[in-house]
Protein backbone atom coordinates (compact mmCIF):
# COMPACT_ATOMS: atom_id res chain seq x y z
CA UNK A 1 0.00 0.00 0.00
CA UNK A 2 1.43 3.55 -0.97
CA UNK A 3 1.29 5.84 1.93
CA UNK A 4 0.06 9.18 0.49
CA UNK A 5 1.15 11.16 3.90
CA UNK A 6 3.01 14.33 2.93
CA UNK A 7 6.55 13.16 4.89
CA UNK A 8 8.48 15.76 6.62
CA UNK A 9 12.64 15.93 6.05
CA UNK A 10 15.10 17.38 7.98
CA UNK A 11 18.43 18.00 5.94
CA UNK A 12 21.27 18.21 8.32
CA UNK A 13 23.75 20.02 5.79
CA UNK A 14 21.02 21.76 3.11
CA UNK A 15 23.54 24.03 1.67
CA UNK A 16 25.63 21.10 0.40
CA UNK A 17 25.77 18.99 -2.29
CA UNK A 18 23.35 15.89 -1.56
CA UNK A 19 21.50 18.73 0.75
CA UNK A 20 20.82 20.75 -2.28
CA UNK A 21 19.77 17.67 -4.89
CA UNK A 22 17.15 16.09 -2.09
CA UNK A 23 15.72 19.87 -2.44
CA UNK A 24 15.48 18.90 -5.83
CA UNK A 25 13.47 15.61 -5.05
CA UNK A 26 11.39 17.46 -2.49
CA UNK A 27 10.54 20.30 -5.16
CA UNK A 28 9.87 17.07 -7.45
CA UNK A 29 6.71 15.52 -5.11
CA UNK A 30 6.03 18.44 -3.75
CA UNK A 31 2.40 15.84 -2.85
CA UNK A 32 5.03 13.71 -1.02
CA UNK A 33 8.04 15.84 0.81
CA UNK A 34 8.33 18.84 2.83
CA UNK A 35 10.99 20.58 4.00
CA UNK A 36 10.51 21.02 7.71
CA UNK A 37 14.21 21.12 9.30
CA UNK A 38 16.96 22.88 7.19
CA UNK A 39 20.38 23.48 8.89
CA UNK A 40 24.03 24.75 7.53
CA UNK A 41 27.33 24.90 8.87
CA UNK A 42 28.00 28.21 7.41
CA UNK A 43 26.98 28.75 4.22
CA UNK A 44 23.86 31.44 5.87
CA UNK A 45 22.89 33.48 2.86
CA UNK A 46 22.07 30.16 0.67
CA UNK A 47 20.01 28.55 3.64
CA UNK A 48 18.14 31.94 3.97
CA UNK A 49 17.20 31.40 0.23
CA UNK A 50 16.20 27.80 0.89
CA UNK A 51 14.14 28.53 3.68
CA UNK A 52 12.13 31.70 1.63
CA UNK A 53 11.73 29.04 -1.30
CA UNK A 54 10.75 25.68 1.11
CA UNK A 55 9.48 27.42 4.18
CA UNK A 56 10.55 24.78 6.86
CA UNK A 57 9.57 25.02 10.78
CA UNK A 58 12.95 25.40 11.71
CA UNK A 59 16.50 26.65 9.93
CA UNK A 60 19.87 26.21 11.73
CA UNK A 61 23.28 27.43 11.53
CA UNK A 62 26.22 25.72 13.37
CA UNK A 63 28.17 28.89 13.28
CA UNK A 64 27.04 30.83 16.04
CA UNK A 65 28.32 34.15 14.60
CA UNK A 66 26.08 33.79 11.50
CA UNK A 67 23.00 33.89 13.75
CA UNK A 68 22.28 37.26 13.47
CA UNK A 69 22.34 37.65 9.99
CA UNK A 70 20.15 34.78 9.22
CA UNK A 71 17.38 35.92 11.70
CA UNK A 72 17.32 39.23 10.05
CA UNK A 73 17.79 37.47 6.86
CA UNK A 74 14.07 35.50 7.72
CA UNK A 75 12.49 37.96 9.97
CA UNK A 76 9.27 38.86 8.40
CA UNK A 77 8.73 34.94 8.16
CA UNK A 78 7.63 32.26 10.99
CA UNK A 79 10.18 30.45 10.55
CA UNK A 80 12.30 29.43 13.76
CA UNK A 81 16.22 29.98 13.87
CA UNK A 82 18.58 28.91 16.08
CA UNK A 83 22.67 28.33 16.04
CA UNK A 84 24.64 25.65 17.26
CA UNK A 85 25.37 21.89 17.09
CA UNK A 86 23.51 20.97 19.77
CA UNK A 87 20.55 22.52 18.36
CA UNK A 88 20.94 20.50 14.89
CA UNK A 89 21.00 17.99 16.71
CA UNK A 90 17.80 18.91 18.57
CA UNK A 91 15.81 19.64 15.27
CA UNK A 92 16.65 16.41 13.89
CA UNK A 93 14.60 15.09 17.10
CA UNK A 94 11.36 17.40 16.60
CA UNK A 95 7.87 15.48 16.39
CA UNK A 96 6.85 16.62 13.14
CA UNK A 97 9.88 14.66 11.22
CA UNK A 98 9.42 11.82 9.97
CA UNK A 99 13.14 11.25 7.75
CA UNK A 100 16.24 12.31 8.62
CA UNK A 101 18.67 13.38 5.74
CA UNK A 102 22.29 13.23 7.16
CA UNK A 103 24.12 15.32 4.54
CA UNK A 104 26.57 16.98 6.63
CA UNK A 105 30.48 16.00 6.01
CA UNK A 106 32.61 14.54 7.86
CA UNK A 107 32.43 13.70 12.19
CA UNK A 108 30.05 16.51 12.86
CA UNK A 109 27.27 14.00 11.45
CA UNK A 110 27.79 11.78 14.26
CA UNK A 111 25.89 13.08 16.75
CA UNK A 112 22.84 14.36 15.31
CA UNK A 113 22.40 10.71 13.41
CA UNK A 114 22.65 9.38 16.88
CA UNK A 115 20.02 11.57 18.38
CA UNK A 116 17.78 11.18 15.11
CA UNK A 117 18.20 7.27 15.94
CA UNK A 118 17.20 7.68 19.84
CA UNK A 119 14.24 9.70 18.66
CA UNK A 120 13.18 6.78 16.48
CA UNK A 121 13.60 8.52 12.67
CA UNK A 122 14.02 7.06 9.63
CA UNK A 123 17.48 7.85 8.34
CA UNK A 124 18.71 8.64 5.12
CA UNK A 125 22.33 7.85 5.34
CA UNK A 126 24.59 10.21 3.59
CA UNK A 127 27.14 10.79 5.97
CA UNK A 128 30.13 8.32 5.80
CA UNK A 129 31.88 9.00 8.65
CA UNK A 130 28.71 8.24 11.23
CA UNK A 131 29.66 4.69 10.84
CA UNK A 132 33.19 5.10 10.26
CA UNK A 133 33.40 6.73 13.00
CA UNK A 134 31.11 4.59 15.58
CA UNK A 135 29.53 1.54 13.62
CA UNK A 136 29.69 -0.52 16.24
CA UNK A 137 27.73 1.70 18.42
CA UNK A 138 25.12 3.35 16.21
CA UNK A 139 24.68 -0.66 14.57
CA UNK A 140 23.70 -1.68 18.60
CA UNK A 141 21.45 1.34 18.30
CA UNK A 142 19.85 0.57 15.34
CA UNK A 143 18.54 -2.64 16.82
CA UNK A 144 17.04 -1.36 19.75
CA UNK A 145 15.56 1.41 18.24
CA UNK A 146 12.16 1.73 15.95
CA UNK A 147 14.80 3.54 13.82
CA UNK A 148 15.90 2.29 10.73
CA UNK A 149 19.00 3.59 7.73
CA UNK A 150 18.14 3.82 4.79
CA UNK A 151 21.48 4.64 2.84
CA UNK A 152 21.78 7.59 0.60
CA UNK A 153 25.72 6.86 -1.04
CA UNK A 154 25.19 5.62 -4.92
CA UNK A 155 27.28 2.18 -4.17
CA UNK A 156 25.43 1.91 -0.61
CA UNK A 157 22.03 2.23 -1.99
CA UNK A 158 23.48 -0.34 -4.90
CA UNK A 159 23.91 -2.44 -2.88
CA UNK A 160 20.54 -2.31 -0.30
CA UNK A 161 19.07 -2.75 -4.06
CA UNK A 162 20.48 -5.67 -4.54
CA UNK A 163 19.93 -7.39 -1.37
CA UNK A 164 16.07 -6.04 -1.72
CA UNK A 165 14.40 -10.03 -1.92
CA UNK A 166 16.98 -11.66 -0.52
CA UNK A 167 18.65 -13.77 2.30
CA UNK A 168 21.59 -11.61 3.27
CA UNK A 169 22.75 -15.27 4.72
CA UNK A 170 23.14 -15.87 1.22
CA UNK A 171 25.33 -13.24 -0.11
CA UNK A 172 28.96 -14.40 -0.46
CA UNK A 173 30.43 -11.23 -1.39
CA UNK A 174 29.69 -7.41 -1.60
CA UNK A 175 31.83 -5.67 -4.47
CA UNK A 176 32.05 -2.31 -4.21
CA UNK A 177 32.95 -0.04 -7.28
CA UNK A 178 35.08 3.13 -7.53
CA UNK A 179 35.61 5.67 -10.06
CA UNK A 180 39.09 5.80 -9.66
CA UNK A 181 38.97 9.61 -9.57
CA UNK A 182 40.98 11.71 -11.46
CA UNK A 183 44.10 10.16 -10.58
CA UNK A 184 44.26 6.28 -11.54
CA UNK A 185 46.66 6.73 -14.46
CA UNK A 186 48.91 8.87 -12.71
CA UNK A 187 52.45 7.38 -11.31
CA UNK A 188 52.96 7.80 -7.92
CA UNK A 189 55.89 10.32 -8.82
CA UNK A 190 53.38 12.18 -10.67
CA UNK A 191 51.03 12.47 -7.30
CA UNK A 192 53.75 14.04 -6.10
CA UNK A 193 52.64 17.20 -7.42
CA UNK A 194 49.61 16.96 -8.39
CA UNK A 195 47.67 20.85 -7.54
CA UNK A 196 44.20 21.31 -5.48
CA UNK A 197 42.49 22.10 -8.77
CA UNK A 198 43.62 18.76 -10.34
CA UNK A 199 41.97 16.58 -7.42
CA UNK A 200 38.71 18.86 -7.12
CA UNK A 201 37.92 17.62 -11.56
CA UNK A 202 36.26 14.15 -10.68
CA UNK A 203 35.57 13.03 -14.06
CA UNK A 204 31.93 11.83 -13.20
CA UNK A 205 30.30 12.94 -10.23
CA UNK A 206 29.65 15.98 -8.98
CA UNK A 207 30.44 16.46 -5.07
CA UNK A 208 31.59 19.05 -2.25
CA UNK A 209 35.16 19.74 -2.19
CA UNK A 210 36.00 17.29 1.03
CA UNK A 211 34.20 14.54 -0.76
CA UNK A 212 35.72 14.62 -3.60
CA UNK A 213 39.67 14.99 -2.65
CA UNK A 214 38.41 11.67 -0.62
CA UNK A 215 37.44 10.06 -3.86
CA UNK A 216 41.41 11.30 -5.83
CA UNK A 217 42.70 9.35 -2.95
CA UNK A 218 40.64 6.49 -2.52
CA UNK A 219 40.21 7.16 1.23
CA UNK A 220 36.46 7.66 0.58
CA UNK A 221 36.55 3.89 -0.95
CA UNK A 222 38.06 2.97 2.49
CA UNK A 223 34.86 4.92 4.20
CA UNK A 224 32.73 3.17 1.90
CA UNK A 225 34.11 0.22 2.26
CA UNK A 226 33.68 0.40 6.48
CA UNK A 227 30.35 1.87 5.90
CA UNK A 228 29.10 -1.39 4.48
CA UNK A 229 30.92 -3.53 6.62
CA UNK A 230 28.30 -2.07 9.65
CA UNK A 231 25.33 -1.43 6.95
CA UNK A 232 24.72 -4.63 5.89
CA UNK A 233 26.76 -7.16 8.57
CA UNK A 234 29.85 -8.10 6.00
CA UNK A 235 33.53 -8.74 7.60
CA UNK A 236 36.09 -6.77 5.79
CA UNK A 237 37.43 -9.96 3.93
CA UNK A 238 34.25 -10.53 2.15
CA UNK A 239 34.07 -6.71 0.66
CA UNK A 240 36.04 -6.07 -2.62
CA UNK A 241 37.15 -2.63 -4.13
CA UNK A 242 37.15 -2.81 -8.04
CA UNK A 243 37.84 0.01 -10.12
CA UNK A 244 35.20 0.98 -12.31
CA UNK A 245 36.19 4.04 -14.45
CA UNK A 246 32.69 4.51 -16.17
CA UNK A 247 30.55 4.91 -12.54
CA UNK A 248 27.67 2.79 -14.42
CA UNK A 249 27.90 -0.13 -12.09
CA UNK A 250 27.74 1.65 -8.56
CA UNK A 251 27.87 -1.83 -6.96
CA UNK A 252 27.27 -5.53 -6.84
CA UNK A 253 26.43 -8.21 -4.95
CA UNK A 254 27.70 -12.02 -5.32
CA UNK A 255 25.63 -14.48 -4.15
CA UNK A 256 26.20 -18.12 -2.59
CA UNK A 257 25.16 -19.96 -5.99
CA UNK A 258 27.95 -17.73 -8.39
CA UNK A 259 25.39 -15.22 -9.47
CA UNK A 260 25.98 -11.64 -9.15
CA UNK A 261 23.25 -8.73 -8.74
CA UNK A 262 24.52 -5.07 -9.78
CA UNK A 263 22.29 -1.92 -10.26
CA UNK A 264 22.87 0.66 -12.62
CA UNK A 265 22.59 3.90 -13.38
CA UNK A 266 23.78 7.37 -14.51
CA UNK A 267 26.21 9.05 -12.14
CA UNK A 268 23.22 10.89 -10.84
CA UNK A 269 22.93 11.17 -6.82
CA UNK A 270 19.79 12.18 -7.34
CA UNK A 271 18.53 8.83 -8.12
CA UNK A 272 20.06 7.13 -4.80
CA UNK A 273 18.43 10.13 -2.77
CA UNK A 274 15.04 9.60 -4.76
CA UNK A 275 15.11 5.97 -3.78
CA UNK A 276 16.20 6.43 0.06
CA UNK A 277 12.99 9.39 0.59
CA UNK A 278 10.41 6.93 -1.34
CA UNK A 279 11.89 3.70 0.34
CA UNK A 280 10.36 1.28 -0.56
CA UNK A 281 7.97 2.28 -3.39
CA UNK A 282 10.30 3.62 -6.09
CA UNK A 283 9.18 6.98 -7.14
CA UNK A 284 8.37 7.92 -10.97
CA UNK A 285 10.50 10.28 -12.36
CA UNK A 286 10.88 12.18 -15.97
CA UNK A 287 14.73 12.60 -15.26
CA UNK A 288 16.37 10.76 -18.53
CA UNK A 289 17.88 7.20 -17.42
CA UNK A 290 20.55 4.84 -18.64
CA UNK A 291 20.73 4.42 -22.54
CA UNK A 292 23.35 1.40 -22.36
CA UNK A 293 24.21 1.61 -26.55
CA UNK A 294 26.22 5.08 -24.91
CA UNK A 295 28.28 2.68 -22.91
CA UNK A 296 30.16 -0.06 -25.27
CA UNK A 297 32.70 -0.64 -22.98
CA UNK A 298 32.08 -1.41 -19.36
CA UNK A 299 35.75 -2.24 -17.40
CA UNK A 300 36.95 -3.21 -13.91
CA UNK A 301 39.84 -3.33 -12.12
CA UNK A 302 42.09 -4.22 -9.09
CA UNK A 303 43.03 -1.12 -7.41
CA UNK A 304 46.52 -0.17 -6.93
CA UNK A 305 46.91 -0.04 -3.10
CA UNK A 306 50.30 1.17 -3.14
CA UNK A 307 49.49 4.34 -5.06
CA UNK A 308 46.73 4.72 -2.79
CA UNK A 309 47.85 4.29 0.92
CA UNK A 310 44.59 5.44 2.34
CA UNK A 311 42.81 2.82 0.77
CA UNK A 312 44.49 0.34 2.41
CA UNK A 313 44.88 1.73 5.53
CA UNK A 314 40.88 1.90 5.89
CA UNK A 315 41.01 -1.87 5.85
CA UNK A 316 44.03 -2.09 8.09
CA UNK A 317 41.51 0.09 11.10
CA UNK A 318 38.27 -1.56 10.64
CA UNK A 319 40.25 -4.88 10.99
CA UNK A 320 42.16 -3.67 14.07
CA UNK A 321 38.42 -2.02 15.27
CA UNK A 322 38.00 -0.65 18.49
CA UNK A 323 38.80 3.48 18.32
CA UNK A 324 41.29 2.83 14.92
CA UNK A 325 38.87 3.84 12.32
CA UNK A 326 37.73 7.20 14.77
CA UNK A 327 41.38 7.98 14.85
CA UNK A 328 42.15 7.44 10.64
CA UNK A 329 38.96 9.54 10.06
CA UNK A 330 40.02 12.54 11.99
CA UNK A 331 43.36 12.23 10.72
CA UNK A 332 42.20 12.62 7.20
CA UNK A 333 39.48 15.08 7.63
CA UNK A 334 42.89 17.51 9.20
CA UNK A 335 44.94 16.50 6.13
CA UNK A 336 42.16 17.27 3.88
CA UNK A 337 41.97 20.72 4.65
CA UNK A 338 45.65 21.47 4.91
CA UNK A 339 45.20 19.88 1.17
CA UNK A 340 42.84 21.96 0.21
CA UNK A 341 44.42 25.34 2.34
CA UNK A 342 47.98 24.62 0.26
CA UNK A 343 49.95 23.44 3.81
CA UNK A 344 50.84 20.30 2.10
CA UNK A 345 50.94 17.81 -0.99
CA UNK A 346 48.52 15.54 -1.75
CA UNK A 347 50.79 12.68 -1.22
CA UNK A 348 51.47 14.08 2.73
CA UNK A 349 47.79 13.14 2.97
CA UNK A 350 48.09 9.44 3.75
CA UNK A 351 51.72 10.21 6.17
CA UNK A 352 49.19 12.39 8.55
CA UNK A 353 46.88 9.38 8.63
CA UNK A 354 49.20 6.76 8.96
CA UNK A 355 51.28 8.74 11.77
CA UNK A 356 48.39 9.44 14.07
CA UNK A 357 46.97 5.79 13.43
CA UNK A 358 50.50 4.29 14.50
CA UNK A 359 51.18 6.75 17.32
CA UNK A 360 47.83 7.47 18.79
CA UNK A 361 46.66 5.59 22.12
CA UNK A 362 44.52 2.40 21.18
CA UNK A 363 40.90 1.93 22.35
CA UNK A 364 39.83 -1.91 21.91
CA UNK A 365 35.97 -1.35 23.08
CA UNK A 366 35.62 2.27 22.93
CA UNK A 367 32.87 3.85 24.18
CA UNK A 368 31.04 6.81 22.91
CA UNK A 369 32.65 9.21 25.06
CA UNK A 370 36.33 7.50 23.87
CA UNK A 371 35.41 7.87 20.55
CA UNK A 372 34.58 11.82 21.04
CA UNK A 373 38.00 11.88 23.01
CA UNK A 374 40.12 9.78 20.11
CA UNK A 375 38.70 12.43 17.79
CA UNK A 376 40.45 15.43 19.77
CA UNK A 377 43.73 13.49 20.41
CA UNK A 378 43.64 12.33 16.30
CA UNK A 379 42.98 16.14 15.71
CA UNK A 380 45.56 17.60 18.35
CA UNK A 381 48.60 14.70 16.66
CA UNK A 382 47.29 15.77 13.05
CA UNK A 383 48.07 19.02 14.32
CA UNK A 384 51.16 18.18 15.33
CA UNK A 385 52.36 16.93 12.53
CA UNK A 386 51.63 19.98 10.26
CA UNK A 387 52.66 22.22 12.50
CA UNK A 388 56.76 20.55 11.50
CA UNK A 389 55.63 19.67 7.96
CA UNK A 390 53.57 22.64 6.37
CA UNK A 391 55.15 24.27 3.40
Amino acid sequence: MVDNKVKNIAILGSTGSIGTQTLDIIEEYPERFHASVLTARRQWELLARQARKFMPKRVVIADHSLYAPLKEALSDLPIDVAAGEKAIAEAATLNQVDIVVTAMVGYSGLIPTIEAIKAGKTIALANKETLVVAGEIITRMIKESPSEIIPVDSEHSAIFQCLVGEKTSQARKIILTASGGPFRNMSREQLENVTVADALKHPNWDMGAKVTIDSASMMNKGFEMIEARWLFGCPPDKIEVVVHPQSIVHSMVEFNDGSIKAQLGVPDMHLPIRYALGYPERLSTDAPGLTLSQYSNLTFQAPDYGKFPLLAYAFDAIKAGGNMPCLMNAANEKGVAAFLAGRIRFTDMPRIVSHVMENAPFISTPSLDDLIKSNSVALSMADEWLAGHSS
